[in-house]
């Protein structure tokens, strides 16, 4: 499903969409045109926004909860560059501070699906939310890695999802 050959650690801009296994609408509803989010769909968004601080290299830009799915906007930021001077400065000049380099797209995916089926499955036990059978989420996502004229389009996209639902989410 990746884009054979790329180095998704590379730094850009991934348009990517996570499906509820079932296609289940354990989120929230659409009213009115807008999504209404429950508690677990309040905490989907909590996760997505956590990414920054589990992955310092990563910025989280637009998303979108979806009652069965989610669309987000997640920045791989560019690595921090050696600096030969300040790394060296009262050091010894044969010890080399190895460049920062950040975690692929795949493995900042991986670690939201686990916490958010981890928290999910504790709001199944202790607050009632619906129950899931087998996987929280599809095995995989959707990605698009964004060129610069495209992303004004997607976060378009991602805003008006609520708007444009259609029957064959439910």
């Amino acid at each position: 499903m990746r884009l054979k050959g790329y180095d998704y650690s590379k730094e850009g801009l991934y348009f990517v969409s996570g499906v509820v296994q079932n296609r289940l609408c354990l989120f929230g509803r659409i009213l009115n045109g807008k999504m209404i989010l429950n508690d677990a769909g309040k905490m989907i968004g909590k996760w997505y926004l956590k990414l920054e601080d589990k992955f310092p290299g990563t910025k989280c830009h637009e998303y979108i909860i979806m009652p069965n799915h989610y669309h987000c906007l997640i920045e791989i930021l560019p690595t921090e560059k050696e600096n030969k001077k300040n790394l060296n400065a009262g050091s010894d000049p044969r010890v080399r501070v190895k460049q920062k380099s950040n975690p692929n797209l795949s493995q900042i995916l991986q670690w939201f699906k686990t916490m958010t089926t981890n928290e999910y499955i504790n709001g199944v036990k202790e607050k009632g939310w619906r129950r899931f059978s087998g996987k929280l989420w599809q095995r995989s996502f959707d990605d698009r890695i964004m060129r610069g004229y495209e992303i004004e389009n997607i976060v378009d996209y991602i805003k008006n999802n609520p708007k444009n639902w259609k029957e064959r989410w439910r």
